[in-house]
C-alpha cells in the first residue's frame, strides 16, 4: 500500500509533508511532488499536513485522480529526494484552489 500526491499539488508544492514522513519518500519535481511508491511505508501522518489536500491513500484517491499512482511511480526514481520542507512556489496563492490542474499541465520530459 502507498500514499499518492494528487493535482491539488501542481502549481503550488507545500512540502509540508516532507518534515513527518518518516521514510523520506518524497521527491521534488518543477511543479509538483511525488510519493515513491516503494518506499512509502503507508503512515498516513502526511496527509493532515498536506494544506490542499493532495494526499490519499492509494485506496482512497479520487474518482478521475487515478492517474496520479502512475505519474507518482514514474517520476519518483527520476526526481531528487526531498527531506526537509522548503517554502512553496511563488505562485500557490494563484493555483491552490484550482481543480483538475492536470488538464492544463505539460509534465515534466522522461528522464529514464
Amino acid at each position: 500500500m502507498t500514499h499518492v500526491v494528487t493535482d491539488s499539488c501542481i502549481l503550488c508544492k507545500y512540502t509540508d509533508c516532507v518534515d513527518v514522513c518518516p521514510v523520506d519518500c518524497f521527491h521534488e519535481g518543477p511543479d509538483f511532488l511525488v510519493i515513491d511508491p516503494d518506499e512509502c511505508i503507508d503512515c498516513a501522518v502526511c496527509i493532515p499536513e498536506c494544506p490542499v489536500e493532495a494526499i490519499y491513500a492509494e485506496e482512497d484517491v479520487p474518482t478521475g485522480q487515478e492517474v496520479f499512482l502512475e505519474i507518482n511511480k514514474r517520476y519518483a526514481p527520476q526526481w531528487p529526494v526531498l527531506s526537509s520542507s522548503k517554502g512553496p512556489l511563488p505562485e500557490v496563492d494563484r493555483w491552490k484552489d484550482e481543480k483538475n490542474k492536470l488538464a492544463n499541465y505539460k509534465l515534466p520530459d522522461d528522464k529514464s
